[in-house]
């Protein structure tokens, strides 16, 4: 099936700030202490990250350390940096997880610090994970920075497996796929335009058709599942409507051809 590369991932990531200011209302912090952020929108089930950089401020030396505290339900799996200077550590339990600078000149103020966390499978999309946390401290363990991470169950990706790719289609081609269920499903076209919509069963199979002609000739279809405020969108299909048999008058999906 030829399908398009413009797809939704399946890990979604939202970069955390280090900062002084806020992108979004901030938790209490002590007072002289600078103010962490970061966010994430995770799928139930599936692992994403909640990354911080650029931290501003007097510069931290040798054995500061940078710890994030997984929310409830939720385990930190992996702190995979790619920045020389560092120290990656991951709590047994999963609970916590840390960077740690070992060599680094001005630690924290270059580079990107990702914390990868898991999401429960039974997480409900469109809750937010109560309990996440950072907290930056010097080589004496004095906090010098601290602030909360917001992590967001999201959805998985729909399913769009009907129509096929690559095969003549009518002017009304049913669409069909699976998604969360009770996700509310729409199709819509490469121009953006809606196409049908249902609302996944619990087994996750949603089906629907179009309740106008398609445009002739070559389009794409996409499917967008939303629930409780999240949205996820699946891959896209390239199809090719209005076709016509040899004998110029029914497609295979038996709609019968507009007069030419």
């Amino acid at each position: 099936m030829n399908r398009s590369s413009k797809t939704a991932a399946a890990v979604l990531t939202a970069a955390g700030i280090l900062t002084g200011g806020w992108p979004a209302a901030p938790p209490s912090a002590a007072a002289g202490e600078r103010v962490l952020w970061g966010s994430a929108t995770i799928p139930p089930g599936r692992d994403g990250i909640v990354e911080a950089a650029g931290l501003s401020g007097p510069a931290l030396g040798f054995g500061s350390s940078l710890t994030l505290t997984a929310p409830a339900g939720a385990k930190v799996t992996a702190v995979p940096v790619t920045t020389a200077g560092y120290r990656g550590e991951v709590a047994a339990d999963g609970r916590t997880a840390a960077y740690t600078a070992v060599s680094a000149e001005s630690p924290w103020r270059t580079g990107t610090f990702p914390f990868v966390l898991a999401v429960p499978a039974d997480a409900v999309p469109g809750t937010r994970l109560e309990g996440c946390a950072m907290r930056l401290a010097d080589a004496e363990g004095v906090t010098r920075a601290g602030g909360a991470c917001q992590v967001t169950v999201g959805l998985p990706s729909p399913v769009l497996s009907r129509p096929e790719s690559g095969v003549p289609l009518g002017y009304r081609p049913a669409a069909s796929g699976t998604a969360y269920p009770g996700a509310q499903v729409t199709v819509a076209d490469q121009d953006g335009n809606e196409v049908c919509a249902d609302t996944a069963e619990a087994d996750g199979s949603w089906s629907c058709a179009p309740g106008r002609d398609l445009p002739a000739g070559a389009n794409r279809l996409q499917a967008t599942a939303t629930l409780n405020g999240v949205s996820a969108a699946s891959e896209q299909i390239q199809i090719t409507v209005g076709a016509v048999t040899p004998e110029g008058a029914v497609t295979p999906e038996g709609a019968t051809a507009p007069p030419r």
